[in-house]
């Protein structure tokens, strides 16, 4: 008997059409582009902009243009797996929100959160209800408004982060192509040093937690960037590892967009050249959830039936991971 994959059939992703530049984030903080470009390799990053507009408000194009070149319907799904940083309320899940929005009448859904780890948590859980049997036609959404949670005079993160939101679809596969492997993990122990200090049951809404800004992202640079870049690289170079992958096997490495430095470093402990290392950073920077699936959409016309891809993510919490996919189309 033949094992079931699950495979990524499709994939599509949307960006919101302001460009926040180096240059503009200068009239806003102490910062300028040489140091922003040199440090992260950002030139620019998207912005959702409009009363009224989410993390969903993103999706939906997303998810719409997906079931168009699958050529299938919203009603087709059987779940939805959203994961993001951003929901647009505490509750209900944004995946409930998106299921109401494109009409997805026979799915049911939730939202993962894992930082920027996010979207391969959610493939591998994905995964797990193709290869069971259990459903068919699993929708995995990565996306987040970061600028929502940013604050824009804090030069440490308001230059890093932008909005976006990418998807895939997964489907049952008997040919060997899919999600062959992936190695995931988390250290709560880094929670202090990448977090959103107010809003949860911990610290609850306040005119102190408002006052006081702890309703924004914040993150300890130099103790991320280590970490980041040391497990970022390992796990996915363990991943390759426990496939008996050398770099000449890997077609494309499809890193989460943190930081440049970090996607360097993860591509020199792998072995492979920078050009199969798939970079958007520069022009939407970090959109958490939505980097990977935003890569694999604008990519998507590069990668041929059988490549072999290596995922790779890490994010606050701390959480990381790696994914070694057999691309199936």
């Amino acid at each position: 008997m033949q094992k079931t994959y699950a495979a990524i059939t499709a994939v599509n992703g949307y960006v919101p059409e302001y460009v926040l530049t180096n240059q503009e984030l200068e009239t806003m903080v102490d910062t300028n582009d040489e140091w922003i470009i040199s440090r992260t390799g950002i030139k620019e990053r998207r912005i959702l902009k409009g009363e009224g507009l989410a993390t969903s408000d993103m999706a939906v194009p997303a998810v719409e243009g997906l079931l168009k070149k699958r050529g299938i319907t919203a009603n087709d799904l059987d779940l939805i797996i959203f994961c993001t940083t951003t929901p647009d309320m505490p509750f209900p899940a944004t995946a409930n929100i998106l299921a109401d929005k494109i009409g997805a009448k026979n799915a049911w859904g939730y939202d993962l959160q894992a930082a920027c780890s996010g979207f391969l948590f959610g493939l591998s859980t994905g995964a797990s209800f193709i290869e069971s049997g259990r459903h068919q036609k699993v929708l995995v959404v990565g996306g987040d408004k970061m600028s929502s949670i940013i604050n824009y005079e804090d030069r440490a993160t308001c230059i890093i982060f932008g909005d976006g939101c990418g998807c895939a679809l997964l489907e049952p596969n008997n040919e060997g192509f899919g999600i062959l492997d992936s190695v995931l993990k988390s250290d709560g122990a880094g929670r202090s040093f990448l977090n959103m200090k107010a809003g949860g049951s911990l610290k609850p809404a306040s005119h102190e937690t408002i006052d006081a800004k702890e309703h924004f992202a914040y993150q300890e640079g130099q103790t991320v960037f280590k970490f980041a870049v040391t497990n970022m690289a390992e796990v996915a170079a363990e991943v390759m590892e426990r496939n008996n992958l050398s770099s000449d096997d890997v077609s494309w490495l499809v890193p989460h967009q943190a930081n440049k430095r970090i996607i360097d470093a993860t591509a020199n402990r792998t072995g492979l050249s920078a050009d199969k290392v798939i970079i958007n950073i520069d022009r939407y920077g970090n959109t958490t959830n939505g980097t990977i699936p935003l890569c694999l959409w604008e990519w998507e016309n590069k990668f041929k039936k059988g490549d072999n891809l290596i995922l790779a993510a890490f994010g606050g919490g701390f959480t990381w991971g790696a994914m070694y996919i057999k691309w199936a189309y």
